[in-house]
């Protein structure tokens, strides 16, 4: 059985070609649609895992003629002759869908009614369909829906403080969306965390040109960013998100714009876009160190939204076990990373910047990554999407991809431990190592020392003014832990037996003493 997965974008394509025992056959991507320049990346998969890759440079104006070079490539091949169903992602499936669904004539109907709500990818996902259907209608397809996993939303999270009668009679309440991807990460941070997803409390960021955050309790989604339409929330490439509902009405009456141009404006022209003229948040970022002021406010204002949605869902949640990033800009963005987390420990949420500075978690073994000091009571993890349309399975290089990993990566769970506890990632004894220690030749070695030395930087001072001294200034887990307990460092050649023994710590991280013992400390 051969299975052809579809996800079609606002402005690109990606596919997969899976067997039945989900080995991938051939995989690509189609991007720049619309745009002066597309590429088209098609990669075929032998049994013996060689990969046959094919670039190509062309003029796509639309959807259809993207389609086009993908059904041209399998053709080329004979792989679209042997095909026995058809997946398609759809963004928008409304109060209609919440499963997965076979397509028909009135399952399109039902989702072309929901383009008004998506109007920037429904129409790119009807396109998939249409043309998938005329070349294989006689084999079944597949819609699943965004929208499915947040069917779960309490009344009072997706209900509009509006018009009763007029939001039932309309179908106006938030749908929310990147479901498929809030619903993957959340299975996998909480077997990451050795967890059942029932016991655990998520909030997980999906950062891409689209962008949304979800709050996640008992594995079942209570609370998420966007609404009716993917427009809500977050501040995205060029979506606006939050706007005030007077500033659509304001740019009718006073600036005389139509609804079609208010559309425009708000779904195309908006967001990082709107902000500084670019929605690649690599050029904004470089464009703000060299000092552009558009650049960085747009960087300000990204992020504090994010920020403002996050200590909102910590409260809905009542407490919080982990936060989740993942997508393009959240696997890859560490400078984003940073910024969101930036001033949290009061809600227990405190990066390594260390562990968090240049990871990209697709370049992980198995596509995690665990960014928190060490005994902090939030976890930070990083979740590289899985292994789908346009994306290739993660390598076992290292967080450079410079070679295969030194033993087991950092941020990875150990090996199991009595009483059913993993290990958390940043503890000593995790998986065998030490976030700190770094096994290479001339780098900081473990904890303790073969010469009697604890490597690493020195404690701060406990003097007046040591605080205002060190503000700003970065610090690694265990100078961080001596400047909050107190305990001085080792004086560089003393003695082992001479130097104080530091009491025995618990291997489980804070949220796990308190679910035992009921005690912070």
């Amino acid at each position: 059985m051969n299975v052809l997965v579809l996800n079609s974008g606002s402005s690109s394509i990606k596919y997969q070609l899976l067997d039945v025992d989900d080995t991938v056959r051939a995989v690509g991507l189609v991007e720049g649609i619309g745009e002066p320049s597309s590429v088209a990346t098609h990669t075929l998969v032998a049994s013996d895992g060689t990969e046959d890759r094919r670039v190509e440079d062309a003029a796509l104006p639309d959807h259809a003629a993207g389609f086009a070079t993908i059904v041209a490539a399998l053709e080329g091949t004979g792989l679209a002759d042997d095909l026995d169903a058809i997946g398609h992602r759809v963004v928008h499936g409304g109060a209609a869908f919440s499963a997965p669904t076979v397509i028909d004539d009135e399952v399109v109907a039902r989702i072309t009614e929901q383009v008004p709500l998506a109007p920037l990818h429904n129409p790119a996902n009807l396109t998939g369909i249409e043309v998938a259907r005329a070349l294989r209608g006689d084999i079944p397809q597949v819609a699943v829906f965004d929208t499915a996993f947040h069917a779960s939303l309490p009344e009072h999270a997706w209900r509009y403080a509006i018009d009763r009668e007029v939001a039932d009679a309309h179908g106006i309440r938030r749908y929310g969306f990147h479901g498929t991807s809030h619903a993957y990460v959340a299975r996998r941070a909480a077997a990451f965390l050795g967890r059942p997803i029932e016991d655990c409390k998520l909030i997980t960021c999906h950062l891409g040109n689209g962008a949304s955050m979800t709050a996640i309790d008992g594995g079942r989604s209570v609370e998420t960013s966007m609404g009716l339409s993917p427009l809500e929330g977050l501040v995205m490439g060029t979506r606006s998100g939050d706007v005030d509902p007077a500033v659509v009405f304001h740019l009718i009456r006073q600036a005389g714009m139509d609804v079609d141009e208010v559309d425009a404006l708000l779904n195309r022209r908006s967001g990082l876009k709107g902000l500084c003229g670019e929605n690649d948040l690599r050029r904004i970022e470089a464009r703000a160190e060299q000092g552009d002021g558009a650049a960085a406010v747009a960087l300000d204002v990204h992020a504090h939204r994010i920020r403002r949605y996050l200590g909102a869902y910590v409260a809905v949640l009542g407490g919080l076990d982990a936060l989740v990033f993942t997508a393009g800009v959240g696997e890859n963005a560490d400078r984003v990373r940073a910024r969101v987390c930036a001033g949290l420990d009061v809600l227990g949420i405190r990066l390594d910047e260390e562990a968090n500075a240049g990871l990209r978690a697709g370049q992980t073994s198995d596509g995690i990554a665990a960014v928190q000091v060490h005994d902090a009571p939030v976890a930070i993890l990083v979740i590289a999407p899985p292994p789908g349309p346009g994306r290739a399975p993660p390598t076992r290089a290292g967080r450079g991809g410079g070679g295969a990993a030194r033993g087991p990566p950092r941020g990875r769970p150990g090996p199991p431990r009595p009483g059913g506890y993993r290990g958390h990632p940043h503890r000593r004894g995790a998986g065998d190592r030490d976030p700190n220690a770094r096994g290479a030749a001339g780098r900081r070695g473990s904890l303790r020392h073969p010469r009697g030395r604890r490597p690493g930087p020195v404690s701060w001072p406990s003097v007046p003014g040591a605080a205002a001294a060190r503000r700003g200034r970065s610090r690694s887990a265990t100078a961080t832990r001596r400047a909050r307990t107190g305990r001085r460092a080792a004086t560089p050649g003393r003695p082992r037996a001479a130097r104080p023994r530091w009491p025995r710590r618990s291997r489980a991280p804070a949220w796990s003493r308190r679910r035992r013992t009921g005690r912070t400390r």
